[in-house]
């Protein structure tokens, strides 16, 4: 029976096991790591557009963005490596927005990503305020995820990639760094597979 007319709108979304995640105020209880590499696994970075026979996930993007951190730090520990891991982990229930929606949107979709990102670092015993220096990692690897996605995968001319996502610096050959998109299945169970490599719980 649909809700009555006066009654707010349903703000949770309802996950594969069974949970149920308000994205308004999101309990650690409702966070499975299961829901969010299968969402994540799901979700396309780029909208999509991309090359390939297979959509760029989130969660591939996610394992890039770490193992671009271990080689800009290799003195990252198991924790600061699963908050790299889990930088996107919000998306696998709101979705990828490209950055110019975002800028449109603005504060309140930033407000409810925090919300979510700190559900889940909470859920795996890490810090709700992650450490800065590893927030500061996770975004310069991310930018140089962004800068190879959009030159190898997504269209972009360096030039103009290097414009909106900076020039990789202190990485060497970036030829090491593997794009090539992932079936499904197969983004899914690497991210798993890395996630309990690193989780201690």
């Amino acid at each position: 029976m649909p809700d009555k007319p006066n009654a707010p709108p349903r703000a949770w979304q309802r996950m594969l096991s069974g949970r149920r995640l308000d994205l308004l105020d999101p309990s650690p209880f409702d966070v499975e790591i299961e829901d969010i590499a299968h969402g994540l696994a799901r979700v396309a970075r780029w909208n999509g557009q991309t090359v390939g026979e297979h959509a760029f996930s989130v969660a591939q993007h996610s394992l890039l963005v770490l193992d671009i951190a271990r080689q800009m730090d290799a003195g990252l520990d198991d924790e600061g490596a699963l908050i790299v891991l889990l930088h996107d982990a919000p998306e696998y229930v709101i979705g990828d927005m490209i950055s110019p929606f975002k800028a449109i949107i603005g504060d309140r979709y930033k407000a409810i990503e925090k919300r979510i990102l700190s559900a889940i670092h909470l859920r795996f015993g890490l810090p709700a305020e992650p450490p800065s220096r590893v927030v500061k990692l996770a975004k310069r690897a991310d930018q140089t995820a962004a800068f190879l996605e959009a030159t190898r995968l997504a269209g972009f001319e360096e030039p103009e990639a290097r414009k909106f996502f900076g020039r990789p610096n202190g990485l060497g050959s970036l030829d090491r760094f593997d794009v090539t998109p992932l079936p499904t299945a197969d983004a899914e169970n690497r991210f798993l597979e890395t996630f309990f490599q690193l989780e201690k719980v």
